[in-house]
């Protein structure tokens, strides 16, 4: 499943983080990538444990916090703390750029009361953080059953789309493309039963808002949590 999800970050907290970002001390992205995606990726990132990334990693997972459709469609087990790039244009034509790769299965927590643990990327999420009139290129096109769409949301909307996908950041042209990018270990490991569960849980909202919380509502809602009960791995 690719989901759009709009406006993660309210406008204040997006330009915080836009400021965090305009002082920060970006180093080479492929000194944090496997020996696979390292020879394809060129951008820049935040180095995890500076001051400036770790304030972001706050907004970032608080704004998490309150967004019930990123919950609906991920059910989080675990989230990785996020971390921000940065692909910009170059005076000679060839902009940073990220070639067609498959993010890591398994990943360690770096730091905090979880650190060491492995996570299983079974979710991939880009959170765009700069206005997408202010740079030409750096679409995140990511394969899957549907075709290869290119995505390039507003600042402060994120895509949220199954880790095993093969996907690549276009060569930025002009400007500077910033983002957020994390992995989330969910409850239920399959795609498609996730897919079955978002969509009864949309259904279930919808028929809510139309009848309140009727016996039909009821009988569905308790549907969905047997099959989450049955799926879920906690």
């Amino acid at each position: 499943m690719l989901l759009h999800i709009p406006q993660v970050l309210t406008p204040d907290e997006l330009a915080r983080a836009q400021a965090l970002l305009a002082e920060a001390p970006w180093i080479a992205g492929r000194t944090t990538a496997g020996p696979q995606a390292a020879s394809v990726k060129h951008n820049q990132q935040l180095p995890v444990a500076c001051p400036q990334s770790q304030a972001l990693q706050a907004i970032v997972l608080g704004a998490l916090d309150r967004q019930t459709l990123f919950f609906s469609a991920a059910l989080p087990k675990r989230v990785l703390p996020p971390m921000f790039n940065r692909y910009a244009a170059s005076a000679d034509g060839v902009g940073d750029h990220y070639g067609d790769h498959v993010d890591q299965a398994i990943r360690h927590i770096p730091s905090g009361p979880l650190a060491g643990q492995r996570v299983r990327t079974d979710l991939s999420c880009t959170l765009f953080l700069a206005d997408p009139a202010s740079y030409d290129g750096g679409e995140l096109v990511i394969t899957d059953t549907f075709g290869s769409p290119r995505i390039k949301l507003p600042a402060g909307d994120a895509v949220l789309y199954p880790g095993t996908s093969v996907h690549r950041v276009e060569p930025v042209t002009r400007g500077v493309r910033l983002a957020s990018f994390f992995w989330i270990e969910s409850l239920v490991r399959s795609d498609e039963q996730r897919r079955l569960l978002f969509d009864m849980d949309m259904a279930l909202m919808r028929l809510r808002g139309r009848h309140g919380e009727d016996a039909d509502a009821v009988s569905l809602t308790g549907t969905y949590h047997n099959l989450l009960r049955m799926w879920a791995d906690t």
